[in-house]
């Protein structure tokens, strides 16, 4: 962090929080709000002075609580910049000034009550997003007696009891009483590995950071026990295996298996805890002075609760998708692991998965790498399939600019031109647009209208009651179906799959026409939600399926002829079973329910040509009237 503020090239802006940003790759627009810190960085030269004299004191949240600050303070040790900050909602100068004591000491004259948030518009070629993660909050599932027992700590605030530079000075002393403990049980995965209680992924760090303090409790007190109580201990890392074997040598007691019941003795705050030892099959009990709660970790745009905070957040703000966990996806987890969906914004650390600090930075120089290599290109190279507006057809509805991921179709720039702004560079070319534009103005290249009603076509064009028309996205679905011929998973012949960059490009029109052209099943396929490569496009994908259902029912057509499944990639065999269920279902469908499902579309498709010809000699009559109205029923 020092080496960042001295670096000549690196700004700094503490004590900020980014509220919008607007672009695409090369040409990204950053609001940031830089907040009032109400002293004078630049001049500040940390004497202290101002904190001596303030009269308010608030628990200082650096020491997690176990020590207190005052309402000016140093944030923590070589702080960056090394000034003082004072805190608003704590300081009695403000609204009405009530003190000022800190203003009247202050020789440098570095406060200033009427400072006020500067908002910063910042032009940037690319953005690496490394907001970190939070520990898990234990309140919220108090099975150990965190907020009963003052004993009971977490794993970080174990971390500034024992630091040279926290509230004790280093010395290990229990809360309640201020004596070392010379018994000190350690409890694993408090908030891990359990949808229940918390979160339902392995946190990565807690068993390492466990055997870490209890080599420093081996070192700094010898005379202590160490008791671990473990599911399982991953000691996977570079060493981690004989720091693992270290603290069995240093006397540390590993007990396979979570208390189940937590005791205090109201009378020396002694705990006792009771665990069943998987590995004995025995009830064990065991006294302790000191319990310390190995938290996981949950993504930071979570509260401890595991609920969303009412803020935006950035992730929220770049438009990044989410795995089932909470953590934002990367474009690919083995090819991109550290590009995120929309080009040009990059991951490092935590953001993206528990991790320690080793892979955090090995992951933050790959970043680096990454958004050095587009800047200094000079030039963005894109991929071919992107959307394509149609002035001609275009009626300026705006369901394109609402439905877009990336938001790569924006208002129009220009007064006299209505037509949305199509920006190429950040189309990713999921399809979406085209899926849900009512006028057919928009074009994917590669992945046209008619391209994708030839290969309907031609699937059934002969012996159509053997066959199932499927429509996989690329990312998941289609390459599932990879995986399970790489298997080699056998299921049905009957399945003639139709390749799209997302099931977001699956148009209600390509569903009716596979039925008017005699298909027996359509399947639509693609990603799970928490999955989806293109953010949110296929929650528009299930909308339109519900719709194609609704009027399927109305129509007097079976809704279970059209399919809907969720396939990732790594998913060969449910790509399989559900091949061999589509295929059962097949043989369901008789000649005559297709026979007649043809006969109903034509008719409803003769009664919307009659429709538009109507609609069209009317525009013909009074062309703005008409116009006006013809864009209201579309829409």
């Amino acid at each position: 962090m020092m080496d960042a503020g001295r670096h000549p090239r690196i700004e700094l802006l503490v004590n900020s929080e980014v509220e919008d940003v607007t672009g695409f790759v090369g040409n990204y627009r950053a609001l940031v709000r830089r907040k009032a810190q109400y002293v004078d960085t630049d001049a500040c030269n940390s004497c202290a002075e101002c904190a001596e004299v303030c009269p308010v004191v608030v628990p200082d949240e650096y020491q997690q609580g176990f020590s207190s600050r005052k309402a000016i303070y140093m944030p923590f040790p070589q702080a960056v910049p090394a000034s003082y900050f004072l805190e608003a909602e704590s300081c009695l100068g403000f609204n009405p000034i009530a003190c000022g004591k800190c203003l009247e000491v202050c020789e440098k004259e570095c406060i200033d009550y009427d400072a006020q948030d500067e908002l910063l518009d910042l032009e940037v070629g690319t953005i690496v997003v490394a907001t970190g993660m939070d520990p898990y909050d234990p309140r919220s599932n108090d099975e150990y007696g965190y907020t009963r027992f003052p004993n009971v700590i977490t794993s970080m605030e174990f971390e500034r009891l024992i630091c040279a530079g926290g509230p004790t000075e280093g010395e290990f002393l229990r809360p309640s009483d201020r004596k070392v403990p010379s018994r000190i049980g350690f409890i694993q995965c408090v908030g891990s590995r359990s949808a229940s209680r918390g979160v339902p992924y392995c946190s990565n760090i807690c068993c390492m950071n466990t055997i870490k303090q209890c080599l420093l409790l081996a070192d700094h007190y010898p005379e202590s026990q160490s008791t671990v109580f473990y599911l399982d201990i991953r000691a996977f890392g570079k060493g981690f295996e004989e720091l693992y074997r270290r603290t069995r040598e240093e006397g540390v007691h590993y007990v396979r298996g979570l208390p189940g019941q937590v005791e205090e003795d109201p009378v020396t705050h002694d705990l006792k805890v009771r665990v069943e030892n998987t590995l004995s099959g025995r009830i064990e009990s065991h006294e302790l002075d000191m319990l310390v709660l190995a938290t996981g970790l949950v993504p930071r745009t979570l509260n401890g609760n595991g609920d969303r905070r009412g803020k935006r957040s950035v992730d929220e703000i770049l438009s990044l998708s989410h795995t089932s966990d909470g953590f934002v996806m990367e474009a690919h987890p083995k090819l991109q692991p550290v590009d995120a969906p929309s080009r040009g914004v990059y991951f490092a650390g935590c953001i993206e998965a528990p991790k320690d600090v080793k892979d955090s930075v090995t992951q933050a120089g790959a970043a680096a790498a990454r958004a050095g290599n587009v800047l200094s290109a000079g030039q963005v190279r894109i991929e071919a399939i992107t959307a394509e507006l149609i002035p001609d057809i275009c009626a300026q509805c705006k369901i394109c600019a609402q439905v877009c991921p990336f938001n790569a179709i924006v208002e129009a720039s220009k007064k006299d031109n209505l037509l949305p702004d199509f920006i190429e560079a950040a189309c990713a070319g999921c399809g979406t647009c085209a899926a849900e534009c009512p006028f057919d103005a928009i074009h994917m290249r590669h992945f046209a209208d008619a391209q994708i009603t030839a290969q309907i076509e031609a699937i059934l064009a002969e012996a159509p009651m053997q066959k199932i028309v499927a429509f996989a996205c690329n990312w998941c679905s289609y390459a599932g179906g990879d995986t399970a011929g790489i298997s080699r998973l056998q299921y049905p012949a009957s399945v003639r799959l139709i390749r799209t960059m997302c099931s977001g490009r699956v148009d209600q029109r390509f569903i009716w026409h596979a039925f008017r052209s005699g298909a027996p099943l359509v399947l639509v396929s693609g990603c799970h939600f928490s999955d989806c490569h293109y953010i949110d496009a296929v929650t528009w994908t299930q909308r339109r399926v519900e719709k194609v259902w609704t009027r399927m029912e109305k129509l007097g057509i079976r809704p279970e002829r059209l399919q809907l499944e969720w396939i990732s990639a790594a998913e060969g065999q449910k790509f399989a079973r559900v091949m061999r269920e589509l295929d059962e279902l097949l043989r369901k469908v008789t000649p005559e329910e297709v026979a007649e499902t043809q006969e109903i579309l034509e008719r409803e498709e003769a009664k919307e040509q009659k429709k538009k010809a109507a609609q069209a000699a009317a525009a013909l009559a009074t062309p703005a009237e008409s116009t006006d109205q013809g864009l209201e029923r579309s829409v």
